[in-house]
């Protein structure tokens, strides 16, 4: 008798074995997400770093000096600096929530959420007069 088809016993061990693949990649596939937040966070931080660079470059050309982290961010973020508001410096796209505070040296900027999703990533900028 010429009978086609797979035995109990072949069915079980796939069963099995795809099991055990997916027990080994998803937590793999959960950290790799998390971690790719964390380097957008930190691409959104660059993107900061190199608008408070192009607000400086600015600044030393309209007042011929370099200035204080406090007085760059305040430059950067009032109406006649190079991103005229808080909400303009920080709008690197709707993806990110992005702080930044220049009340004392350095800048500090922290990015506490990618896409929804809470991060906590964060770093600073010194003005060239510090």
């Amino acid at each position: 008798m010429n009978n086609k088809g797979f035995t109990l016993i072949e069915i079980i061990a796939v069963l099995v074995i795809l099991g055990i693949l997916a027990a080994v990649a998803v937590p793999k596939y959960l950290d790799m997400a998390a971690e790719s937040r964390k380097k957008a966070a930190e691409g959104a931080i660059a993107e900061i770093k190199g608008r408070l660079s192009q607000a400086q470059g600015k600044y030393i050309l309209a007042n011929g000096a370099a200035p204080t982290s406090p007085q760059l961010y305040t430059y950067a973020t009032t109406g006649t600096g190079a991103y005229n508001s808080v909400a303009n410096l920080n709008n690197v796209g709707s993806d990110f929530t992005v702080t930044t505070s220049g009340a004392s040296a350095p800048i500090s900027i922290s990015v506490t959420a990618v896409q929804g999703s809470a991060v906590s990533v964060s770093g600073s900028f010194t003005a060239a007069g510090d």
